[in-house]
């Protein structure tokens, strides 16, 4: 599986941006989806997981209420809409999929794939 993500920037805090990640090589609606994100000095965190219908979806408290997690099974993509942005949201974003399961929420070792990761920089 090779996942590319895309629609990082810089934003003014308040601001939105939305995120996507394409996937390819394996069939997309069998992949459970997720985004994480990694701060500079601190470790990768969970941000948000969707199933593989879109019908599930979990999110971190840092982000809920902000942020939705979404996805097209026909285009092959996974989408992170994220509104009301703060600078501690910046962080490189990495979409991560899970061939296995269903459904893998926040755990990180359940996912098997990982995308380059999108920098996105929120300015007070």
């Amino acid at each position: 599986v090779q996942l590319q993500a895309s629609g990082g920037g810089l934003v003014q805090a308040g601001g939105s941006l939305r995120l996507s990640c394409a996937a390819s090589g394996r069939t997309f609606s069998r992949l459970a989806m997720a985004w994480f994100r990694q701060a500079p000095g601190k470790e990768r965190e969970f941000v948000a997981a969707i199933s593989w219908s879109g019908g599930e979806t979990y999110y971190s408290d840092s982000v809920e209420g902000r942020f939705t997690i979404s996805r097209d099974n026909a285009k092959n993509t996974v989408y992170l809409q994220m509104n009301s942005l703060k600078p501690e949201d910046t962080a490189v974003y990495y979409c991560a999929a899970d061939p296995t399961r269903y459904f893998s929420g926040s755990y990180s070792a359940g996912y098997d794939y990982w995308g380059q990761g999108t920098l996105v920089t929120v300015s007070s």
